[in-house]
This record gives structure tokens, C-alpha cells and sequence, in this order.
């Protein structure tokens, strides 16, 4: 009689146990859509030229591409996107500044011009999203990451202002 029960109790646990596994993946967030492409601009001077010509603010993303977990995570969930891609593509010219570990991520002449951006404006944390006019001038960023929905209020409100 005991081993029915505890053979009872076994294939109860076992099968609840499957079925919170299914559950917990069922309700894991989908990703939307990896295969977005931005229009991300090649150079700093080419983006604030673009900036001046579309009378738009530059954002500007610091990220360690390779060694930055909180960066990774926004590229995702932010980045990634068709909701980001159509604000982007309304109201922003887009820099992305990598400053990876990896030196055969970039090339050597990009990851000094890199460097050079992030010392310019003495970004020590990743990920920092900065807004800049079409003359370099800082108009506000936001360091480290938070949650995405709180960056699209941001976003929107500094291509208003400008």
C-alpha cells in the first residue's frame, strides 16, 4: 500500500511540475522583432550633418557591445523594435558609439573615433542615451538601463522640444 501511495504522490508532483514548465514558457514575453534595421549613422560628423538637414536631435547611444549585459538587453527590448523603429525613423538621427573589449569588433580607426566621442562628453556608465543638436551640444541623456517603456516618454518629449 505504501508504494501505491508514494507512487501516487511521485506521478502527481512529476506532472505538476510539467505542467508549471509549460506555463512559465507560455508566458514568457515574446521578442518582437530581431530583424529591424535602423538607419544608424556612420560617423558623428556625418550625424550632426544629417541633423542640421532634417532639423532633428541626434541620439546617441554609448554602448560595450560585447561585454555589457544591461546594453544587451536594450538593444533587445529597445532597440529592436518596430515601436522604436517608427520613432526613430519620425523624429531621431541615430549614433551608435560601441566601445566593445573585443578589438576585432570595430576597426581601429572607428574605435578611436569612439573613444573620442565618449571622452567629448565623459560617458563613464553603459548604457548612457544621449540627445545632442546638430551643433554637439548635450541636451539631455539618460545612464544605465531602466525600463524600456520609460525611455519612449523621454524620447518623445526631446524630439518635441526640439
Amino acid at each position: 500500500m505504501k508504494k501505491i501511495v508514494f507512487s501516487f504522490i511521485v506521478c502527481f508532483l512529476s506532472s505538476q511540475l510539467y505542467i508549471a514548465q509549460i506555463k512559465v514558457s507560455e508566458a514568457k514575453e515574446p521578442i518582437e522583432d530581431t530583424e529591424v534595421k535602423l538607419n544608424w549613422m556612420p560617423s558623428y560628423k556625418e550625424a550632426l550633418k544629417t541633423s542640421k538637414k532634417e532639423k532633428k536631435p541626434v541620439l546617441i547611444y554609448f554602448t560595450g557591445s560585447d561585454w555589457c549585459a544591461p546594453c544587451k538587453t536594450l538593444d533587445e527590448k529597445l532597440f529592436h523594435t518596430s515601436k522604436f523603429k517608427a520613432l526613430a525613423d519620425k523624429g531621431l538621427i541615430l549614433l551608435e558609439v560601441d566601445i566593445p573589449r573585443r578589438v576585432d569588433i570595430i576597426s581601429a580607426d572607428k574605435m578611436r573615433d569612439n573613444k573620442s566621442i565618449q571622452k567629448k562628453y565623459n560617458v563613464t556608465s553603459f548604457p548612457t542615451l544621449m540627445i545632442v543638436n546638430h551643433r554637439g551640444k548635450k541636451l539631455a541623456e539618460k545612464k544605465g538601463y531602466i525600463l524600456v517603456e520609460y525611455y519612449y516618454p523621454f524620447l518623445q518629449s526631446e524630439i518635441d522640444a526640439y
